[in-house]
């Protein structure tokens, strides 16, 4: 017997997003879970798009890591940043705290420094306010 899917539900961190889409070139961002779910998403991307996009990541982010272990010899290899090159334009990803990836898509004229830069901003941003948040009441009383 088949079980029906089961999506995860986040808090939308769509919002960490919108510094990122105003910069030049950009074209696409999302926030991505370690396990592959979309956390947020840019406006203009499907969310069937956006599902691919967090499903790929996670699995290229977890390559990174196995590739650098196997090169270093080291198991405990942590990836700072990942970019992929295209005809297309360019893919970069970056850890956005605990089991979290910022993804950004831009066309070739890009500044790659820029959009780096701005990406470490918005990452700080987002842990800044994840770590201020409160705790979620769960009906429960222990």
């Amino acid at each position: 017997m088949n079980s029906p899917t089961r999506r995860r539900v986040t808090e939308d961190k769509s919002w960490v997003l919108a510094p990122l889409l105003e910069l030049p070139h950009v074209v696409h961002a999302a926030v991505i879970s370690g396990d592959g779910f979309i956390e947020g998403a840019s406006p203009g991307l499907s969310r069937e798009a956006a599902e691919g996009v967090a499903a790929m990541m996670s699995a290229l982010q977890g390559a990174g890591r196995a590739v650098t272990a196997a090169f270093t010899e080291q198991d405990d290899a942590r990836l700072r940043q990942t970019v992929i090159e295209s005809d297309e334009g360019f893919v970069f990803a970056i850890p956005a705290g605990e089991n979290t990836c910022l993804a950004v898509f831009a066309d070739p004229e890009v500044n790659m420094g820029v959009v780096a830069h701005h990406m470490q901003i918005q990452v700080t941003t987002l842990g800044k306010k994840v770590m201020n948040s409160p705790a979620r009441d769960t009906g429960s009383h222990a």
